[in-house]
Parts: structure tokens; C-alpha cells; sequence
């Protein structure tokens, strides 16, 4: 009986038992790394794998790479270019899916989940279970009330109960909400029906659910001057308000009150994620492939042209060269983007160096920033100033 109760040492354990706790999805990059630098016995690779790994510990990566769903969404060709970048390490490579997948939600500190964005004279922050704005709220951007028109100071924002905001977005005139439901609420300048309440000419000065997708969960939104963009749990993108340059996506120029899908993306894939520039849209599928649409001043829609889209087009620079983008953002003039082993694409309008090419010349489709190869980025983002032009 005194030998039932004995302690049992890890290096005890069978060597397929261990393998099984470090791939079990509990532990990340850096932990599997510090196994390896500080234990003897994740340093081997136990002949499970003579061949092809060198450790235990890379083993377990290897492992939790294929599960990833990021990885898994990736072709062949890109799967093998990422491993190729991170030196044969699939610690490495786990590091990069692990960083992107967390830069893409709120970021976690020591005093719960954070989230901020900007519009052009408010600031939005989520914090823990609650979202704070401060700022400007002369058409009802800050979420008080009406009799509220500035706060110097972030002030809670009443939404309904157990209304858990898992993302945010705010443009100069309007801001959405997105909750743990799935529900998106909105609030701001309807004037041009982006907040997607119907034909209200009025301001919403306090976060209201958009009706018109009751019973459609949603987890991203993306707000532009005056137009909306909506991206279901589905991956499916629904859009409103403005659409004078086509931006919202439907193959005209009549603006919408309420949220409409856009048909085209049901034989086009799944969209995973969205982004919205001033006057025009990026949709990326789950095949890397990115979808722009709206307003091309500036290049901005990455064809070469100047050419308004009023329906979705793939863009075909990054198609030719086999390139699966996984993270996008728009700015008012220029956009980027990130691809699947880490490196950072420009274009648009290069005022200022805004592009970071070395020059100000204007880039009329996606060229890679030779300055950061040396980087493997796991995200991009913008702060648009759009104007009421």
C-alpha cells in the first residue's frame, strides 16, 4: 500500500504520455521553450520522431502548429516558406501563430482584457466587461446621451445587461459595438444611415442594436466615413449606409439603411477578416485571398488603377505571386497588409513616407517593405482622420 502512494517523477512518465501534456494546447511558444532550455528530458527527441525533430519539446510545436487554425487554413507552399523563415524551428513558427492570433482581439494585462480605437474626436476603450469613451460627442460618437456633448475623462458606456463587448470600431461620425452574443449596436450621425437603423435622419446618441440582424451572431465591424461593414461568425459581410463610391460592396451606388450581405462572397469563400478605408473596403477570405472594393483614389484598392470597384475583386498582385494574406488594414490614403510568413506590404498613396519605401512616390498596387524582412510582423493597424468632404 506505501508504494501506491509514492511520488512519480515526470522522467518516469511514457515518453507518447509527456508528448501528449505538451500538445494538449495549454501551453505556448515561450513555455515549450523554457522546458527545453531548463530540462534534460524535453531536450531528446525519446525515438518518436528520430528523423525529423531534434526534441521532444519540437515535437509537441509541430504538433500544435498542424491544430492551429490559423496554419491550417494556409496552402502547402505557404506552410513550408513560413517554417523556411523561422529556420526549420516550429517553436518559432508556433510563436508567429500564437502572436498574430493574439494581436487580433483584446490585448491581455494584468488588470483584465484591453481594446482601444479612435475616431477623430473620440477615443473608445475596452476594459475587463466594460467600454469607456471620452472625447468630442457632438453627433452622439461617445454612447452618454444626448445631454452629453464632451468628456475630458473616459466615462462608462450603459449597454444592456451582460453585454460582454468583444469589439469595437469608430469612425469621425459613428461607432459600433460588437458584444459576446453576437449583437451589434451602434450609435452616432445616422444622417447617412451608417449606423444601419433604417431611414432615421436623425442622431443615436445612445448604443442601439441594429435590428435588421437579429438572430445573425457577427464578431468583427469596421467603420468608415459614413458606411459600415459587418462580418458575421459565418463569414459572411453584411454593409450600410454611404455607398457613393460603391463601397458597400453590392454592384451600385445606392446607399442602404439597414445591413444587406453581400451575395457575391457566397461563391467567393469565407471571410475571416474585414477592413474599412475612408470610402472603400478589404474583405480577406480564408484562402489568403483579398477582396477590395469603393473608392480607388490613391491606388488605394491595390489594381493599379484608379478605378472604383462596385463589387468585390480579388487583388490579383498578391494572387500572381502565390502571397496568403492573413491581416489587413486601411487607411484613409494608403493601406497594408501582412502575409503568412510575416512580411508587410504597402500601397497607395506615399505622401510623407507614409508607405515606407524610402520616397514619397505613390504605389499604385502592394509592394513588399524590403526595411522590415528582416521582421516577421503579426500585425497592422491604422488611425484614420477621414474628413467631412
Amino acid at each position: 500500500m506505501t508504494g501506491c502512494n509514492r511520488a512519480i517523477c515526470m522522467e518516469e512518465l511514457p515518453a507518447h504520455l509527456i508528448l501528449e501534456i505538451l500538445s494538449s494546447g495549454h501551453l505556448g511558444a515561450a513555455d515549450l521553450a523554457c522546458f527545453e532550455a531548463t530540462c534534460r528530458m524535453f531536450c531528446g527527441d525519446h525515438g518518436l520522431f528520430p528523423d525529423r525533430f531534434q526534441s521532444m519539446v519540437e515535437i509537441a510545436a509541430f504538433h500544435l502548429c498542424k491544430a492551429h487554425s490559423i496554419f491550417s487554413s494556409f496552402p502547402p507552399t505557404a506552410r513550408t516558406k513560413l517554417l523556411d523563415r523561422c529556420g526549420g524551428n516550429w517553436k518559432k513558427v508556433l510563436k508567429f501563430l500564437q502572436s498574430v492570433e493574439h494581436s487580433s482581439s483584446s490585448v491581455e494585462t494584468s488588470s483584465g482584457n484591453m481594446q482601444v480605437t479612435a475616431g477623430r474626436y473620440h477615443t473608445l476603450l475596452v476594459h475587463g466587461s466594460s467600454v469607456y469613451s471620452c472625447g468630442s460627442s457632438s453627433c452622439g460618437v461617445l454612447g452618454h446621451g444626448q445631454e452629453i456633448t464632451q468628456c475630458a475623462a473616459f466615462s462608462r458606456i450603459s449597454l444592456p445587461s451582460q453585454s460582454f463587448v468583444t469589439h469595437i470600431s469608430a469612425s469621425h461620425n459613428h461607432t459600433a459595438f460588437v458584444v459576446q452574443s453576437g449583437e451589434v449596436f451602434t450609435c452616432g450621425d445616422n444622417s447617412s444611415f451608417c449606423c444601419g437603423h433604417g431611414e432615421v435622419g436623425h442622431a443615436i446618441f445612445r448604443p442601439t442594436r441594429i435590428e435588421a440582424l437579429k438572430g445573425i451572431p457577427c464578431k468583427q465591424v469596421a467603420t468608415g466615413l459614413s458606411f459600415t461593414v459587418i462580418l458575421t461568425t459565418q463569414g459572411q459581410v453584411y454593409t450600410c449606409g454611404s455607398n457613393a463610391h460603391g463601397q458597400l460592396g453590392h454592384g451600385d451606388t445606392v446607399d442602404r439603411p439597414t445591413p444587406r450581405k453581400i451575395e457575391l462572397f457566397e461563391g467567393l469563400g469565407h471571410v475571416v477578416q474585414i477592413a474599412a478605408g475612408a470610402s472603400y473596403t478589404f474583405a480577406v477570405t480564408d484562402d489568403g485571398v483579398v477582396h477590395s472594393f469603393g473608392s480607388c483614389t490613391n491606388f488605394c484598392l491595390g489594381h493599379g488603377n484608379q478605378h472604383d470597384e462596385l463589387v468585390p475583386r480579388a487583388i490579383e498582385s498578391f494572387k500572381m505571386r502565390n502571397i496568403h494574406i492573413i491581416r489587413i488594414a486601411a487607411g484613409d490614403e494608403h493601406a497594408v497588409a501582412v502575409d503568412s510568413s510575416g512580411y508587410v506590404y504597402t500601397w497607395g498613396r506615399g505622401y510623407c513616407g507614409a508607405l515606407g519605401h524610402g520616397d514619397e512616390t505613390d504605389k499604385t498596387s502592394p509592394e513588399l517593405l524590403t526595411s522590415l524582412e528582416c521582421h516577421l510582423a503579426v500585425q497592422v493597424k491604422f488611425h484614420k482622420h477621414p474628413n467631412n468632404e
